[in-house]
C-alpha cells in the first residue's frame, strides 16, 4: 500500500533532452557514480551472501532498486554495474566450491522517483538488450514503497540531499526560524540552519526505516550523498 503524504513536496529534475534538460547537465553526478562503481562491486565481492540467498529460493530472482533515479542514463550505469557485480560473485560462489552452476541468476531492478519524474525519458533511453527486467515505481523514498524483505540491493545515488519538504519552521511568521525572503540557508541565522538540519534528520530516520523494512536478511545497501565537510561554511 502506497504511503506517500500529501505534506512531501515534488520539484522533478527538468525531463526530456533538451538544452536545460537533467539530461543535458547531470555530468557532475555522473562522474560521482563512475567513481563509485569499485566501492559497490568490492562491497558486493565481499559482503553480498549468495548462499544465504540461495538457501531461501535457488531460482532466485535478485531484486536491486535506484531511489531517486532522475532521468537519462546515470541510473542505468549504476543498475548495470551492481547486476554484473552480483553476477560474478554467483558465478564465483560455485568456482569457488568446484560445483557446476545449474542457475543462471535473473535481475530485476526498479527505477524510483517522484510521479512527476520524467520516466518516458529514462526508459526511452534504456538499450533493448539488457541483463535486467525492468519497472518504474513512483513514490517518495522518504515512505514505505516495496513489501517486506524484498530488496537484496538498495542503491541511492545523489538524490538523499534532497529534503522531503521545506522546514516548515521556516515559513511559519511566528517562528524564530522565519526564513523571510530566501530560498535557501545561506548566510542565515543558527536557528535558521537548525531547522534544517533537523529536517535532514526526520527524513533521514523515516527513509532508514522503511528500507529496513524492504531489504531482505543479508542484502546491502549503497548510499551516495554530495556533503561538504564540518569545516566548510555553509554558504559554500
Amino acid at each position: 500500500m502506497e504511503t506517500e503524504k500529501s505534506t512531501i513536496q515534488s520539484h522533478p529534475m527538468i525531463g526530456g533532452t533538451g538544452q536545460h534538460s537533467y539530461v543535458q547537465n547531470s555530468s557532475l553526478q555522473r562522474r560521482s557514480i563512475d567513481l563509485s562503481q569499485e566501492m559497490i562491486k568490492e562491497a558486493i565481492a565481499k559482503e553480498f551472501n549468495v548462499e544465504n540467498q540461495l538457501m531461501n529460493n535457488p531460482n532466485i530472482t535478485f531484486r536491486i532498486v535506484d531511489l531517486g533515479c532522475s532521468v537519462g542514463s546515470n541510473s542505468l550505469i549504476a543498475a548495470n554495474a551492481i547486476a554484473e557485480a552480483i553476477d560474478l560473485k554467483f558465478k564465483s560462489y560455485f568456482q569457488g566450491r568446484r560445483v557446476m552452476q545449474t542457475v543462471t541468476p535473473e535481475f530485476q531492478v526498479y527505477f524510483n522517483d517522484k510521479a512527476s519524474n520524467d520516466f518516458n525519458t529514462l526508459f526511452a533511453s534504456m538499450p533493448l538488450e539488457k541483463r535486467y527486467f525492468a519497472a518504474g515505481v513512483r513514490g517518495s523514498f522518504y515512505g514505505r514503497l516495496f513489501p517486506r524483505a524484498y530488496f537484496h540491493f538498495v542503491n541511492s545515488s545523489t538524490a538523499l540531499h534532497w529534503l522531503s519538504r521545506v522546514p516548515k519552521e521556516v515559513g511559519d511568521i511566528n517562528s524564530s526560524a522565519l526564513n523571510e525572503g530566501r530560498i535557501h540557508y545561506s548566510n542565515a541565522s543558527n536557528v535558521v540552519l537548525q531547522a534544517y538540519s533537523d529536517q535532514y534528520v526526520m527524513d533521514m530516520e523515516a527513509f532508514l526505516r522503511a528500507r529496513g523494512h524492504e531489504i531482505v536478511s543479508g542484502g546491502l545497501m549503497f548510499i551516495l550523498v554530495p556533503a561538504i565537510t564540518d569545516e566548510t561554511l555553509v554558504s559554500h
